[in-house]
């Protein structure tokens, strides 16, 4: 398993993700992941399956501590002490005493950045969580929460895949040395069919999707968190891990168009600001 380091966190660059998949289904479908190889882990509260995720990680008998469990507090949960009893709540659905990372979801228009980021700063301090970070923030969001605040931020969630182009996110996240972590790496399937990754695929004897998650992990700092349902799906992403592309594959899907963004809630924020 590839990882890296950010602010003292080893982070496996390939997790598995668990967005949409609700319920007891996930128990075993975690157990499944863990059992294939991956030792990343990423829920949510608004997900409804922490307990499940918890179950799954003690069924596995992987020692907890050889795991990164991600976790993160919704949108309308924003104020300092709505942030700690969310935590609370996860940890007791997770069966957990720490989260290894605890991230903001989703901005809210009438978030306080100073005092969300205070507040997660705090809760690592008291040792239930390892380390912090912020999802789906834009780049001026981003610049007040970690350039303004000083919270030292693990990582930034945000969508990104080969038909999105996040390079000035990526530019100022390498600047302060914080990974991105890719959620919908595979463009919710749509990468499975794109006829440029498919040809890209039959040259290596792989599959367009292997390709697609190959892509992600052959840039520096970016971590990628795929969701697979079946063990079939999910050893075959985690083989993406072993995938080689060359400068001419790269140029290839450099040319796919990257204005694709296929997560757009109405709560979303302004992704140019």
């Amino acid at each position: 398993m590839n990882t890296l380091i950010s602010k003292n966190l080893t982070i496996p660059r390939l997790g598995f993700g668990t967005f949409r998949m609700p319920g007891d289904e996930c128990k075993a479908v975690v157990e499944s992941a863990i059992e294939v190889g991956y030792r990343h882990i990423d829920t949510a509260a608004m997900y409804d399956n922490e307990a499940a995720v918890g179950r799954g990680i003690k069924a596995s008998g992987v020692p907890r501590d050889e795991l990164f469990v991600t976790t993160k507090v919704w949108h309308d949960q924003l104020e300092p002490a709505a942030i700690s009893k969310a935590l609370d709540v996860s940890l007791g659905k997770l069966a957990m005493e720490y989260v290894d990372l605890f991230m903001v979801h989703w901005p809210s228009p009438s978030m306080n950045i100073e005092a969300i980021m205070n507040t997660l700063v705090s809760l690592r301090d008291s040792g239930r969580v390892r380390g912090i970070g912020v999802c789906n923030f834009n780049l001026s969001m981003l610049r007040e929460a970690i350039d303004q605040s000083g919270a030292p931020t693990a990582a930034v969630q945000v969508e990104y895949h080969p038909f999105l182009d996040q390079s000035r996110l990526l530019d100022y996240l390498r600047g302060k040395d914080i990974p991105l972590v890719a959620y919908a790496p595979l463009a919710q399937g749509r990468a499975a069919n794109d006829p440029v990754l498919t040809q890209i695929g039959n040259k290596h004897g792989v599959t367009a999707a292997q390709v697609a998650l190959a892509w992600l992990l052959d840039q520096p700092g970016v971590i990628a968190i795929p969701k697979a349902r079946h063990a079939e799906r999910q050893r075959s992403n985690f083989a993406a891990q072993d995938i080689a592309l060359d400068d001419e594959d790269r140029r290839a899907i450099a040319a796919l168009p990257k204005d694709q963004r296929f997560v757009q809630p109405p709560f979303a924020p302004d992704w140019n600001a």
